[in-house]
């Protein structure tokens, strides 16, 4: 096996594995996302903090980061995928190429 045909399996691997992120953080967001505004466990505590309000925020804002961050790596996963076939064609032309001087 060539070092482009290595180089492209394992980039395809990484690809896939972030293309399978978004799978295993849905349930968990969205669970955590429903949380946000029930925040019984804080009790009396939270509302005589007033910490409620902040802690509601600072949930909503991970969950937007986490969203973000699932977008990001999409993108990622799709760029390296698009080498990983770059590096397969390549791997093709240039055995191609060999075949042709031998």
């Amino acid at each position: 096996m060539s070092d482009l045909k290595k180089q492209a399996t394992s980039m395809h691997r990484a690809a896939s594995g972030l293309r399978g992120v978004g799978h295993h953080t849905a349930k968990p967001l969205a669970e955590f996302t429903a949380q946000q505004h029930d925040l019984k466990a804080l009790g009396a505590l939270g509302s005589l903090l007033g910490a409620k309000s902040e802690i509601e925020k600072g949930m909503s804002t991970l969950s937007k980061l986490t969203k973000q961050l699932e977008e990001e790596w999409e993108a990622e996963a799709k760029f390296i995928g698009e080498v990983s076939d770059a590096f397969d064609l390549l791997d093709v032309l240039l055995a191609a190429a060999q075949g042709k001087k031998g």
